[in-house]
């Protein structure tokens, strides 16, 4: 079992570390992405974020997204990404950083998938769920407790 993590005890700025679990995701029956080397980012107040290596992801379904760029203050500049199967599209699915920040050199091109937009999200034999919000990409997972950014009343956060 894991141990019990709340985001309140997470850095900030955030920090990057390795996963011991399998993550995968899942749409349509089709598995997307599927490593045993996935990174999260954890910073205070936000589940973590899983990044998945390029080489584990399914590059050939992937387009690039319609929301352009958007900036972190830790991390740099995101590219969005959307998924594009014979008979289902999901917009901007998921992000990565081509160039990020020096501090994040260890997540650069690797892809960040929202929870709410795929069918499934694993982490190990759980099936995460997503982050409040819709702008935030946290997975949680029942060993993550809260309260978490994006939930009502944590604009100002």
């Amino acid at each position: 079992m894991t141990a019990i993590e709340s985001v309140w005890d997470y850095p900030r700025p955030p920090r990057v570390e390795p996963v011991i679990e399998r993550v995968r995701v899942v749409v349509a029956g089709v598995t997307v992405a599927d490593t045993t080397r996935a990174l999260r980012v954890l910073e205070t107040s936000h589940p973590p974020t899983y990044y998945l290596p390029p080489e584990d992801v399914r590059r050939d379904l992937l387009a690039p997204g319609r929301r352009g760029a958007s900036v972190c203050e830790w991390k740099g500049t995101a590219a969005y990404h959307t998924l594009v199967l014979p008979d289902r599209r999901v917009e901007d699915v998921a992000w990565s950083y081509p160039q990020p920040t020096a501090a994040f050199a260890s997540i650069r091109d690797h892809l960040a998938f929202y929870p709410d937009r795929v069918d499934e999200a694993w982490v190990g034999d759980e099936r995460a769920t997503a982050q409040a919000g819709g702008f935030y990409g946290g997975w949680i997972t029942s060993w993550v407790r809260g309260p978490f950014k994006g939930e009502p009343g944590t604009l100002g956060w």
